[in-house]
């Protein structure tokens, strides 16, 4: 049975918006944390002219892979095993990543491991891009972010909501570019940033 979550039902229309704009002259995107396999999927069929690396921690691999197995895409690739706190990632050379809602479950020190990972794989001149919540000036853009954060934090004491300042300057001292923040439904935003030039 494939695993199904509401959510990536919900986003992945206006994520795609999004993305048919940013990874419009893109070729090959690494996708952290697939998840599901959902927005793997919908993408990839939406947006043929990209080959999507999917990958996921490997307890994971079986669901995308029932997803990917129904939707015969050729375009989209099965799952690597990838994993924040493993030193060395079995990928290279993207000249576009994705993300969604992954820096608020895991810890600031996975965070800032994921951004030094990013910055060995993504291509000079290449996109980054991530969907989730932020927080902006230390404060919750709403009332239903703020309940959210008390349940991760009642889970994960060391993950929570992030603030938008503290993910750009990590992304900055990366050589990451921040060139779009753009505002989401269910108060979420997508950030995108550009690689500099070598």
């Amino acid at each position: 049975m494939k695993p199904f979550a509401e959510s990536c039902e919900i986003n992945k229309h206006p994520i795609l918006e999004v993305l048919k704009d940013v990874f419009s002259g893109r070729k090959r995107v690494l996708e952290i944390a697939s998840g599901t396999g959902q927005h793997a999927v919908h993408f990839g069929r939406a947006l043929p002219h990209l080959t999507w690396q999917t990958s996921e921690l490997l307890q994971n691999h079986e669901g995308i892979q029932a997803w990917l197995a129904e939707a015969e895409l050729p375009n989209v690739l099965k799952p690597v095993a990838l994993d924040v706190d493993d030193e060395n990632w079995p990928v290279t050379s993207f000249d576009a990543i994705f993300n969604a809602n992954t820096v608020h479950i895991i810890s600031w020190p996975q965070v800032e491991a994921l951004f030094a990972h990013i910055a060995r794989v993504i291509e000079p001149g290449g996109c980054v891009c991530f969907y989730g919540p932020y927080n902006y000036h230390g404060r919750f853009t709403s009332e239903s972010n703020a309940r959210f954060d008390e349940w991760l934090k009642s889970r994960d004491p060391e993950s929570g909501i992030r603030d938008f300042k503290a993910i750009d300057q990590l992304a900055s001292s990366h050589g990451l570019i921040l060139t779009g923040d753009i505002e989401m439904p269910i108060n979420n935003r997508t950030l995108v940033w550009h690689a500099k030039q070598t």
